[in-house]
């Protein structure tokens, strides 16, 4: 990897009074071609692996403080979780919305390539209060293949099924000191929701998973002394469901409510905090870090990498993308609730069509009363086929999965039109990771503004052609990149004057050491 790590020496000219720097070798040719300079002070060498908190790369066997969060439907696939691992980070492979025997196919491949090297990995727990039997079952699942690493997401409160995971296996050493079997990254952008991950878990959870033999009285008698989660993720603007928060003032709140939270209740081991969410260069990357992230999770950039599950179409797609080629359209999860989730606009129509599915879910109570140019509109350019049919569909797919929905459709019409018009908009998410051509107009990719600011900074360099962008050349370049900057920043805190072109970074092609 390219050399920033030399020791820096400080120099002060006594005539000018001006502060210069140079590497150990130069600083002796210096101080020894004039009596006028001195040392004023050392800098020490500066890697990649410096960044972040030690404690994190202890606790997840990493070299680097440098997480790939869950990207749903499998765009975090096991071969992107498997190529983090093996350079020293760590990854989430994207669980949501995937059957449980697809999870466990993933399971064993990311298992048959690092469970006899000891490498780092985990899966993702999406919250599902509308399917609390199928959480518990992935749990179960996840428990039973010996996965020691979660990524939860969409937790506004805690449910049983997490507290279970987390908590099991729960032991003390010789020191009296608890110990986790598995670890639980939380991923919030809400103080609110920062509380239930930071607080103790509620005894009557803690009761009830004991009544149901699914904790001893041993695990839940220490699961009272910490609380659920070690690792923290503060997420801000970024692809998908999003609050769309900048990450300066929402990981200053978190981290005054994680240190409150930790003195009040005496933790031995304070929570760690890792920062996501626009990490799309090394600038944002190290300012990451600079807040005082533990570590940080990246996610958009990563899905026009080679080894995303996403389809090459998208990847392309992605790959050409702006910082302002962004916006917010209706989400298929929370559709009635009028959530929306941050996606790609450029080269799809899909977020218009989107909203224009929740203006008609708002303004009428039915399908039948919907003007007969809208519904025209509808078969046409969006469903591509009679409602009638889709419906039939989608009918016929809830009664597999969830048959209440069906049952409440048929004396709700607002509830019948609002699985109509998820049946597009859920579908529009796997067009892309299918890459059914005829349908790329209609590809829902989440995408936050950090691939366009990677775009960007990539141009020009190896890294703009998506056939390079492996995930390990992005993920070196993003913290060396991260280093330099920081290293620079450093002169600069010492009051030496430092160029801007100190500040840049340029993609290069690196290699692990």
């Amino acid at each position: 990897m390219r050399n920033i790590r030399e020791i820096h020496h400080i120099l002060l000219d006594k005539e000018t009074r001006q502060l210069v720097i140079t590497n150990s070798d130069q600083a002796k040719l210096d101080l020894s071609s004039s009596e006028s300079i001195i040392t004023h002070g050392i800098i020490p060498e500066l890697y990649p692996e410096y960044l972040g908190d030690r404690a994190f790369q202890q606790a997840h066997n990493t070299r680097f403080c440098y997480v790939g969060g869950a990207m749903a439907r499998g765009i975090a696939s096991a071969e992107l979780v498997i190529s983090l691992a093996e350079s020293g980070m760590l990854g989430f492979f994207g669980s949501a919305g995937l059957s449980l025997k697809r999870l466990q196919s993933e399971i064993n491949t990311i298992k048959i390539k690092l469970g006899p090297q000891g490498l780092p990995w985990g899966m993702n727990l999406i919250h599902t209060p509308n399917e609390i039997e199928l959480e518990g079952a992935i749990v179960a699942l996840y428990l039973k293949n010996d996965v020691r690493k979660i990524e939860a997401a969409a937790f506004m409160g805690l449910s049983k099924a997490i507290v279970h995971y987390a908590f099991k296996g729960l032991s003390q050493d010789n020191n009296g000191n608890i110990v986790r079997m598995n670890h639980v990254f939380a991923k919030i952008s809400r103080p609110e929701v920062a509380l239930h991950f930071l607080t103790p878990v509620p005894s009557k959870i803690l009761n009830d998973l004991v009544a149901e033999g699914k904790l001893s009285e041993m695990e839940a008698k220490l699961g009272k002394n910490i609380c659920l989660a070690e690792d923290i993720t503060v997420e801000s603007d970024s692809g998908g469901h999003t609050d769309g928060r900048p990450l300066g003032p929402l990981f200053s709140e978190i981290l005054q409510l994680r240190n409150k939270l930790s003195t009040d209740f005496g933790y031995n081991i304070w929570p760690r905090l890792g920062a996501a969410g626009g990490l799309g260069t090394p600038t944002a990357v190290a300012s990451a870090f600079a807040l005082g992230a533990a570590y940080i999770c990246v996610g958009s950039v990563h899905q026009s990498c080679i080894e995303s599950g996403i389809s090459s179409d998208a990847k392309k797609m992605l790959a050409g993308a702006g910082l302002a080629d962004v916006t917010l359209t209706a989400c298929a999860d929370m559709f009635e609730q009028g959530v929306k989730v941050q996606v790609l606009k450029r080269g799809t129509i899909m977020p218009q069509r989107g909203n224009y599915l929740f203006s008609l879910y708002q303004n009428y109570k039915s399908i039948e009363e919907i003007p007969e140019k809208d519904v025209l509109k509808l078969e046409k350019e969006i469903f591509k086929a009679p409602l009638k049919e889709i419906w039939n569909e989608t009918e016929a797919f809830f009664k597999r999965i969830e048959p209440s929905q069906v049952k409440r459709a048929a004396t709700d019409g607002h509830h019948k039109m609002a699985l109509l018009f998820r049946w597009y908009i859920g579908k529009s998410s796997q067009w892309p990771i299918q890459e059914i051509k005829e349908r790329q107009l209609d590809y829902q990719i989440w995408c936050g503004p950090a691939m366009g600011a990677f775009n960007n900074w990539v141009k020009g360099t190896f890294l703009e052609a998506v056939e390079n962008r492996t995930v390990e050349q992005v993920a070196l370049n993003l913290i060396e990149g991260a280093a330099v900057i920081t290293k620079a920043n450093q002169f600069k805190s010492y009051g030496v004057s430092v160029s801007e072109e100190a500040m840049c970074y340029t993609p290069t092609e690196l290699k692990l050491n």
